[in-house]
């Protein structure tokens, strides 16, 4: 008598497999979310950081009005998919596109930089979070942030 060979998985084994998949997938999906989020706040504050060289040298040099014509400060943002907020100069930006938000204060030499998340940030920090950068009378530079605690980079605290 000739045994038959067993050929390919049982019905049991495929479920156990798909089953496994399943439970990865309800793991790893959440936690690639807020890494995404987390590194898209990261990104905000650095293209924003990015602004606080120009406009410390307007403010040393007393241009104190934000915009491109002569004597005003430009602070010369690029375009970012993940902030909301028009152009301060006449430079047009790309659609999908916005700036952070300067705003230098000329009775005391501080500045603010708004950056506010929309666009194509995710899901969990778009349409209203910002993240701000303030200029004290000393010249020092602070990052403030509204967003959840577990998207916040090391070096932005909570907004007051």
């Amino acid at each position: 008598m000739k045994k038959s060979m067993q050929k390919g998985f049982t019905l049991i084994e495929l479920m156990i497999v798909v089953a496994i998949i399943a439970i990865l997938a309800a793991i790893a999906i959440p936690q690639y979310q807020t890494y995404v989020a987390k590194s898209q706040v990261s990104r905000v504050m650095s293209e924003s950081g990015q602004i606080r060289t120009s406009v410390e040298a307007c403010i040393l040099d007393g241009r104190l009005d934000i915009g491109d014509a002569a004597g005003e400060c430009d602070p010369g943002a690029t375009g970012s998919n993940l902030v909301t907020g028009a152009s301060q100069t006449s430079y047009t930006l790309p659609t999908g596109t916005g700036v952070p938000q300067v705003s230098p204060d000329p009775l005391t030499e501080t500045a603010v930089i708004t950056a506010t998340f929309g666009g194509n940030a995710a899901a969990a920090i778009s349409g209203g979070p910002k993240l701000v950068w303030e200029r004290s009378t000393d010249g020092s530079w602070v990052c403030k942030t509204d967003v959840d605690a577990k998207y916040r980079p090391s070096g932005c605290t909570d907004t007051p």
